[in-house]
């Protein structure tokens, strides 16, 4: 019963995107937002990829007195894969290590989403058949599947 609605709200949040988000991609986890990214992080780092940094944007508001739906970012990335691109474009750095956020919305449904890394490369003017790009792209599918996994 929960996995239709689950669909049904993650059709529903991709078709009410706005135009500027076209180059995020959105899955839906049956997790809490903490508990997909301790998946995240483990399916990281059991890759052999670098967390560089955990960002919980929900105790950041709460610092300064505002309260955030459970909001998490996680930025990680691997050098043979983000080097090569930053060599092809400098300004990919701005980009550049990979960023995965996770957040509940006003229903309480967790979502984790990231850029779409193809729209990295036509930012950046990076070769659009870059071997790199279709690793990064096949890796954040991959990652993002594990986190959300009900197994």
């Amino acid at each position: 019963m929960l996995r239709p609605l689950i669909l049904a709200t993650a059709v529903s949040t991709i078709m009410t995107l706005p135009a500027y988000a076209a180059d995020l991609i959105s899955k839906v986890s049956p997790h809490s937002v903490t508990i997909t990214m301790d998946r995240l992080t483990a399916a990281v780092e059991g890759a052999g990829a670098t967390v560089f940094a955990r960002v919980d944007h929900a105790a950041g508001a709460e610092k300064v007195d505002l309260i955030l739906r459970p909001t998490e970012l996680l930025i990680f990335g691997n050098p043979k894969l983000g080097t090569p691109a930053m060599i092809d474009g400098q300004t990919s750095g701005l980009d550049l290590p990979l960023r995965v956020l996770a957040f509940a919305d006003e229903k309480g449904v967790v979502h984790v989403t990231y850029h779409d890394p193809a729209h990295l490369g036509q930012t950046h003017g990076l070769p659009a058949d870059a071997k790199y790009l279709a690793m990064m792209t096949g890796a954040l599918d991959k990652l993002t599947s594990k986190a959300i996994a009900e197994d």
